[in-house]
């Protein structure tokens, strides 16, 4: 079933335009989006011969904002922003800023060396670098022909 948001042309005619405002809210789309879907952030992850990276998109947190646990092979990767105090007599008429928290859990492979991972937080990308076992790493050599 979708939801199609009706305008008849009469906003705010309505004998009660408490009801116009409070079905307005409901069927707003950024209604939806902020209250119905869980937000967590974007992940790239990438393989290198020697490491595994993980990046994830969380501009506006602090490095003290991050918990990064590994228990057995699931690397947890958590953070929570508190809301600001909102300044005395100030009235808004909109606030779509939200502070929320967010968990992403990531299992590593076989070939990670979990005694080796990195975390870095620099313009609002966390990259934690993930190194692989000596014998996970691809050995090349040339074979002669005999």
């Amino acid at each position: 079933m979708t939801l199609v948001k009706f305008n008849n042309g009469l906003k705010n005619t309505s004998a009660n335009p408490f009801f116009s405002d409070v079905f307005d809210s409901l069927i707003n789309d950024s209604f939806l989006s902020d209250k119905l879907i869980a937000r967590v952030p974007a992940v790239n992850i990438a393989e290198t011969e020697n490491e595994f990276h993980v990046e994830l998109a969380v501009p506006g947190l602090k490095k003290e904002d991050f918990k990064i646990n590994l228990d057995k092979n699931v690397l947890s990767v958590a953070a929570e922003k508190k809301a600001e105090n909102v300044e005395e007599g100030k009235k808004f008429s909109k606030r779509e800023y939200s502070y929320n928290s967010f968990v992403r859990s990531f299992t590593l492979p076989e070939s990670a060396d979990q005694s080796k991972i990195d975390a870095d937080y620099a313009d609002g990308i966390l990259k934690l670098t993930i190194a692989k076992k000596e014998d996970a790493k691809s050995q090349t050599r040339e074979i002669a022909v005999k």
